[in-house]
């Protein structure tokens, strides 16, 4: 990557979004504070399917990052039952990471 953001930066995050199978977005407090990452999010939306997209959220023990984002996309978390499952927006009940 350049080690300036600009034109050239957009293009190859481009590329990257596209070639992936899925878009994970790990949601902390410097990545909701980013210029860049919202804008990843948003070119991922536009270029994959729901089912491929999942935020990550994360909390400091103050706030849990990326909640905003949990009601439109799916997102990875520990279950009830201690399990990191993938969750359909709203659910409560969700599939074993591994199954993805």
């Amino acid at each position: 990557m350049p080690a300036t953001p600009g034109v050239e930066t957009a293009g190859k995050l481009r590329q990257r979004i596209i070639a992936s199978d899925f878009f994970l977005f790990l949601a902390t407090a410097n990545s909701m504070s980013s210029r860049w990452c919202p804008w990843e999010l948003g070119y991922a939306d536009g270029k994959k399917p729901n089912e491929k997209i999942a935020i990550v959220p994360t909390s400091d023990g103050y706030t849990t990052h990326g909640s905003e984002y949990l009601g439109l996309y799916r997102h990875i978390d520990k279950g009830s039952n201690g399990v990191y499952g993938i969750f359909a927006p709203g659910a409560a009940r969700g599939s074993p990471v591994s199954s993805i």
